[in-house]
């Protein structure tokens, strides 16, 4: 998969990052991620107000062939979620960078961002091995 929007980080859990507006920053799977779950049936995401950590599950994807756990790819306050997602989960596998988007986050300054984001290009080398 190389159209991975260049403006955008990735983890290496599948998630991408978009740079932060006023300290808050999306959050999506790739279309590698969601091509791979097939088509998605539920999405259950961290509740507004929630401290999210780096690296750690912070809710679940749930398709016709698995169930698969989101990260975040950062530290902070979950500021919003996508509930168009949550009524329409088709719409992570339709559009995964656009309306599929999951939540809002409003990074931890102290925290920063992680250093094993990834570019790209360095995500569409990782997702192909």
């Amino acid at each position: 998969m190389s159209n991975n929007p260049q403006h955008l980080r990735y983890s290496k859990e599948h998630e991408w990052l978009s740079p932060a507006d006023d300290g808050v920053a999306t959050v999506g799977i790739t279309a590698h991620a969601a091509s791979a779950l097939g088509d998605v049936v539920f999405v259950e995401l961290p509740e507004t107000g929630r401290t999210v950590t780096a690296g750690e599950t912070c809710g679940e994807l749930e398709s016709t062939k698995s169930v698969s756990e989101l990260y975040s790819p950062v530290s902070g306050e979950v500021v919003e979620v996508n509930q168009n997602a949550v009524d329409d989960p088709g719409l992570v596998n339709s559009s995964p960078f656009e309306e599929g988007w999951l939540f809002k986050v409003r990074l931890d300054e102290a925290a920063g961002l992680p250093g094993d984001l990834l570019s790209a290009e360095e995500y569409t080398s990782f997702s192909e091995e």
